[in-house]
């Protein structure tokens, strides 16, 4: 079984400046001559940390890490105003240009997928392929899914902790409660809705239970970002059409792409991967048998660094 690449520090980092709010954190790391891949982290809000890196053989790829608007490193901190999913489109294309990419490899795991799909149906010509896992389509079924119900039949203990922030009479429509509380003026009522809805997730997205990720995602740090973002695009229905993802599919035939999706991730289920593959036949799929939600499941580790590997030595 494959495991992550051994920790790595990047060679280069930029603070690069998209519109006259957002400012965006990017690094560079593994070969300046390799393969250029561009890893398009969750959420939204969710950001990048240094094991992000080691998906990829640092010998074979130049790597680059981004912090979408609002999360990570990325400048204001938590920041909803012009945070939209066509301006992260734009900022892909702004960070390719500035670092002078002609194609690049996509990776991208859960919104992270949302993301790079939307980004290659904009722009297929500067995707050499695509590794997307735990798919998440942002239809508005697979949002109720998690923020309503679905995951709490699955859960109850945990829904429980994630619903009683919101008082009964709201709970009918626990999304729009929850972006009153994340986009309030208490600070305090603010800071408890962005755990709860962090941790909720936390805890949602591994097949074990496991301490490390759950911590995680309760950082206030994260956390602020996570909840109020993902909050804010979700509301918003993520700024696309219900369909959009499948309806488009056909504009990136042609891309060589590689789905891994955990069978008992609830976070994104597995429906969401199999109505990608239907839209997309011509690429993988790979069904881990033994993992839910995370790329740091063994089965989902192994299966993304093979195809990482699988893709440098094709382009060799």
């Amino acid at each position: 079984m494959r495991k992550l690449y051994p920790d790595i520090h990047p060679y280069a980092e930029h603070m690069i400046k998209v519109d006259a709010r957002h400012s965006l954190y990017v690094e560079e790391s593994g070969n300046a001559h390799g393969i250029p891949v561009l890893f398009v982290h969750g959420g939204p809000g969710g950001g990048t940390s240094p094991a992000h890196r080691s998906f990829f053989d640092p010998e074979k790829y130049r790597i680059i890490l981004f912090d979408q608007r609002g999360c990570g490193r990325s400048q204001p901190h938590a920041e909803l105003a012009d945070n939209y999913s066509q301006a992260l489109v734009s900022d892909m294309e702004m960070i390719r240009q500035t670092l002078n990419v002609d194609q690049w490899l996509l990776f991208g795991g859960s919104w992270g997928s949302t993301l790079s799909l939307l980004y290659a149906q904009t722009h297929p010509e500067r995707v050499s392929g695509m590794i997307l896992r735990g798919i998440f389509l942002c239809r508005q079924q697979d949002i109720q899914w998690f923020y309503q119900r679905g995951a709490s039949a699955i859960f109850p203990d945990y829904w429980q902790s994630y619903e009683k922030v919101i008082p009964q009479h709201q709970r009918h429509d626990m999304l729009s409660a929850y972006y009153q509380l994340l986009t309030s003026d208490n600070e305090i009522a603010r800071m408890s809705a962005a755990k709860a809805w962090s941790v909720w997730e936390g805890r949602c997205s591994t097949l074990d239970p496991n301490g490390d990720v759950v911590d995680h995602f309760a950082d206030p740090h994260v956390a602020l970002a996570m909840a109020r973002i993902e909050a804010h695009y979700f509301i918003n229905r993520a700024f696309m059409e219900d369909n959009q993802l499948l309806d488009n599919a056909h504009l990136i035939q042609q891309i060589p792409t590689v789905i891994v999706h955990g069978r008992y991730d609830m976070v994104c289920p597995l429906e969401q991967a199999f109505a990608l593959h239907q839209a997309l036949p011509q690429a993988e799929l790979h069904i881990v048998r033994d993992a839910g939600h995370s790329a740091f499941e063994p089965g989902i580790t192994d299966n993304l660094v093979a195809a990482t590997d699988h893709f440098a030595r094709s382009q060799a």
